[in-house]
């Protein structure tokens, strides 16, 4: 079993109210998907300082972003409706950044960084609204 397996495991036996239902795997999923996306986008910004290119600021505001939004998920603790509304709204916003960063770097034209951050941000943008989805039916209604 990897470290993160293990870390989803002990969070979901220790899940108590509405974080009991958290589908663990998706979050597992959605963590990974917002380090590759803060580790893509911190390279890219990297590369295009050195390139001399514009656009390292939004790759390194969706880096911060997604270190955010995955030491939230890190985070084990009990899910009131004010926090699942929390929850919600940071990966409605990581969501956003991430495609927002995508679409800046898809238009850097012939860049190697750029072309493979933009691929890991959707990537992460789609991990985000899948969480979103799984948790709508734990919202109160």
């Amino acid at each position: 079993m990897d470290d993160m397996s293990g870390m989803m495991s002990m969070m979901s036996e220790s899940a108590q109210g509405p974080m009991a239902g958290m589908d663990m795997a998706m979050m597992q999923r959605c963590i990974e998907a917002c380090s590759a996306c803060e580790q893509a986008c911190t390279m890219c910004a990297g590369s295009m300082s050195m390139e001399g290119m514009s656009g390292s600021a939004m790759c390194m505001s969706c880096a911060e972003m997604c270190n955010t939004m995955m030491r939230m998920m890190l985070r084990p603790m009990p899910i009131n409706d004010g926090d699942m509304a929390a929850m919600m709204a940071m990966l409605q916003a990581t969501s956003m950044m991430c495609r927002a960063c995508a679409d800046d770097c898809s238009a850097m034209g012939d860049s190697a960084s750029a072309t493979m951050c933009a691929q890991v941000c959707r990537n992460c943008a789609d991990a985000c609204d899948a969480m979103m989805a799984s948790m709508k039916p734990m919202m109160a209604s």
